[in-house]
């Protein structure tokens, strides 16, 4: 069965399902912006007011509240990717990062329920990762171009035209998708795990770019597969010269998710947590041009004190699908939770566990 279809099997006609049954459903809170509320999130607004206008905050803040309160009540833990809106991100969030580093982080967690603020396939990795609690995302409808771009059944198809060749699978992918490779790898390990074969020729997949990339770091021939992140790939390197050009001073610094002419063009090239600790390692009045989804700027300005953030602003729609209210649906009701077949998530999570090992050895 494929896991979103499988996620919404897990619930009823009106969203109630299996973990409903197990932890209940309680009254949805008054949603009231009262005095006690902008008292408790007053500390909150602080960390969003570059961005969030005062006069807006009443309408996140009784959201921000009732999810804080209930996350304690229900022994919730909310994990926010970095692609995150600023409110979500900085207010509601106890564990905040990339795709691998939530689960790993999640699995630490006391807690029983996690909310997976980020896509599917994130929560099926923290479903891998902690088996034992109950994940839930607010929409299961936040998919990901990437990770829908490659199946498991493409990858046995690859194994009988390639025999032999390792496959080296982007944790950006499906938890089938994982169960049918030899490792999983991040973009800031990619290189590594493929020189980790000592086969000449080894599948990266699904992202096209990443293996295009990588494949100039390593005398390995890189395999690939035409899959492409929508908010990557719509970054050009002319688009990048233009910014240079009316301001030399601007640093570029790319994800690896972009194309190859991108990234020849930055002057720095990095996982999403490489990004992050350049940005922050500049000098105050730096300026830094994030080439990646807009709203991790934002979310790290904090952080990066003094640096200017330049932002050509591509939003993922995906990650955009998760909001406060839903958040706190989720919470209320128990929806919409996300499971993977044992079977499944028994040879997933070798994968992974392969390159958690491998970086650790």
């Amino acid at each position: 069965m494929d896991s979103v279809v499988q996620g919404r099997a897990l619930m009823g006609e009106k969203g109630a399902g299996l973990a409903a049954e197990r932890f209940g459903v309680v009254d949805m809170p008054e949603l009231e912006y009262t005095d006690e509320v902008a008292r408790e999130t007053a500390h909150l607004y602080e960390r969003v007011a570059h961005h969030i206008p005062e006069i807006e905050w009443p309408v996140h803040a009784p959201y921000v509240h009732a999810i804080n309160k209930l996350k304690k009540e229900r022994n919730a833990v909310i994990l926010a990717h970095n692609y995150m809106t600023p409110e979500i991100f900085h207010c509601v969030a106890d564990v905040a990062g990339d795709s691998l580093q939530l689960a790993m982080e999640a699995n630490k967690v006391d807690a029983d329920i996690i909310v997976q603020c980020g896509v599917h396939f994130m929560a099926e990795t923290s479903k891998l990762l902690s088996p034992e609690k109950t994940v839930l995302i607010p929409d299961m409808r936040a998919g990901c171009s990437l990770a829908e771009s490659i199946t498991g059944a493409d990858i046995r198809l690859l194994r009988e035209a390639h025999p032999g060749v390792p496959v080296v699978t982007y944790v950006n992918t499906s938890a089938d998708v994982k169960a049918e490779s030899d490792i999983c790898c991040t973009s800031s390990n990619a290189v590594r795990v493929v020189e980790s074969f000592e086969s000449d020729t080894v599948f990266l997949i699904p992202d096209e770019y990443l293996a295009q990339n990588v494949a100039k770091q390593t005398s390995k021939k890189i395999l690939t597969w035409k899959g492409h992140c929508e908010v990557h790939e719509r970054f050009t390197a002319d688009e990048l010269l233009a910014y240079k050009e009316a301001d030399p001073a601007i640093q570029i610094v790319a994800h690896p998710e972009c194309p190859p002419e991108v990234v020849e063009v930055s002057d720095f090239s990095g996982s999403t947590s490489g990004m992050i600790d350049f940005a922050v390692g500049q000098k105050a009045g730096s300026k830094v041009l994030l080439v990646t989804e807009c709203s991790m700027a934002s979310n790290i300005e904090k952080e990066a004190k003094g640096v200017e953030f330049i932002k050509p602003c591509n939003l993922c729609p995906h990650m955009k699908r998760i909001t406060l209210p839903k958040i706190l649906d989720s919470l209320v009701y128990m929806r919409q939770e996300v499971d993977v077949d044992p079977v499944v998530a028994e040879k997933a999570r070798q994968a992974v566990e392969r390159m958690v090992n491998l970086k650790t050895n």
